[in-house]
């Protein structure tokens, strides 16, 4: 099981007793970024490092008003490989004081897509708790890798074929059977020219690059 190291200030949360009745290893320091570590190595020997700015529904506005908010997102990407924040409470936040609607609105905006940091919603301390379990849990086991390729299953060679040409750069299925149809083959239209391609209507100098880049450039 993941170590969890907890900031100091979390001792009157209930945080910290709820996370020792699940007997999870909790270390409690003074930290200076994030309210919660998890330190984790999974089993394929990758170290995760995760910080965790837990805040109240309450304390999370307040922190937009001073602009603590803004600061504890910097540190979070700057020291941690995955950041999270974690929202807790069960009342609608955007009625817990007069607050407008599009200054939350924005803030979230702002985590999720400028920062790029996942936003989690807990109910009490119990649920935060619960939450951190999991995630200790999760990052012992190795990452599954997803195929960028939608799953189907081509019942014909005629729609392999066509379903290997669809892949490449800016090939939909009108372009890869005039490709087929031009060159016979996807072998032929992987080892042709960026000219050749070129002369296929709807595809440019760019879009031949790309194509030729995909099939030769070395994988990193």
């Amino acid at each position: 099981m993941a170590r969890i190291i907890v900031d100091h200030r979390e001792k009157r949360s209930g945080i910290i007793k709820e996370l020792a009745k699940r007997k999870i290893d909790v270390e409690v320091q003074q930290l200076i970024t994030a309210d919660f570590i998890i330190e984790t190595k999974d089993s394929n020997k990758v170290i995760h490092n995760v910080g965790i700015e837990k805040k109240t529904q309450a304390d999370f506005l307040n922190s937009i008003i001073d602009k603590r908010l803004i600061k504890q997102l910097i540190m979070l990407k700057e020291n941690f490989s995955i950041p999270l924040i974690i929202i807790e409470g069960s009342d609608n936040i955007y009625t817990v004081r007069n607050f407008h609607p599009n200054a939350i609105r924005g803030m979230l905006a702002a985590i999720a897509i400028d920062f790029q940091i996942p936003i989690l919603h807990t109910k009490n301390y119990r649920d935060t708790a619960a939450l951190l379990e999991i995630i200790s849990r999760r990052l012992e086991n190795p990452k599954k890798h997803f195929s960028l390729l939608k799953k189907r299953k081509p019942v014909s060679l005629k729609e392999q074929q066509e379903f290997l040409v669809e892949s490449l750069p800016g090939v939909g299925a009108l372009l890869a059977k005039s490709l087929l149809k031009k060159f016979k083959s996807v072998k032929k239209i992987m080892n042709a020219s960026e000219k050749r391609l070129q002369s296929i209507e709807k595809i440019g100098k760019k879009k031949a690059k790309d194509i030729k880049d995909a099939v030769e450039k070395e994988y990193e």
